[in-house]
């Protein structure tokens, strides 16, 4: 991803690192949220050896309460993920299997945390999903043919309260990290993402956005992208 897209959200990463390492944790577990439909809306490459029910099970495992008994649970999950064939050889990835690549390297990123005191490996985990967003607007962009909601993505960039510096899926994934960012900080220090309302609203706001990415993905991939 270029640099332009892994300093989009340089101010949420910078206010995370003087929360607690608990909530510094449930912002990477979100910043991953986000690209959990587009993981998981299309097939992966026979190829890759995926097992897909592990790979599925990371994300609720990311989000379970915080402790050594998750963690080894996550770091189980993620072993028996890299006996794939996918681990082990060279892939040419089209469009949207480069997004899952990018997704997959991040949980493989999370999943390392536990042995990383302080913000650098939650920064990783962050920038890479602001990146990808990035990437997504280059490509909606430069496509020949005109994005079926480019009309509604022009009257949310022209709102005066929204992110107006930024291309749609930038603007709207600075959104979805702010409003995260700005509730992380009240939730249970002991308790899961899914175990609170106010965590469970954060992960349908991330879902949301990760639906409306899969959907754009789909587009570009029948045109041909």
């Amino acid at each position: 991803m270029d640099e332009k897209g892994r300093h989009k959200d340089v101010a949420q990463i910078e206010r995370s690192a003087g929360v607690m390492p608990v909530h510094r944790r449930q912002v990477a577990v979100l910043a991953l949220w986000r690209w959990r439909a587009p993981l998981l809306a299309f097939e992966h490459d026979p190829e890759w050896g995926v097992d897909r029910a592990v790979l599925t099970s990371l994300f609720p495992l990311a989000a379970a309460p915080p402790g050594e008994r998750s963690d080894r649970a996550y770091r189980r999950a993620v072993a028996r993920l890299c006996t794939a064939p996918l681990f082990t050889s060279e892939v040419d990835p089209d469009t949207v299997q480069l997004f899952q690549l990018e997704t997959i390297g991040s949980l493989l990123a999370f999943g390392e945390l536990p042995d990383e005191p302080g913000p650098d490996g939650v920064e990783r985990v962050v920038e890479t999903s602001a990146g990808l967003a990035s990437y997504l607007d280059e490509l909606v962009e430069t496509s020949f043919h005109s994005h079926p909601s480019e009309e509604a993505h022009r009257r949310y960039l022209a709102d005066p309260a929204g992110w107006a510096s930024e291309s749609y899926f930038a603007a709207r994934h600075s959104a979805v990290a702010s409003a995260c960012d700005s509730a992380v900080r009240t939730l249970p220090a002991s308790a899961g993402l899914l175990d609170s309302p106010t965590g469970r609203r954060l992960l349908a706001l991330c879902e949301d956005f990760g639906e409306e990415v899969a959907a754009t993905m789909q587009w570009l991939r029948t045109t041909g992208h």
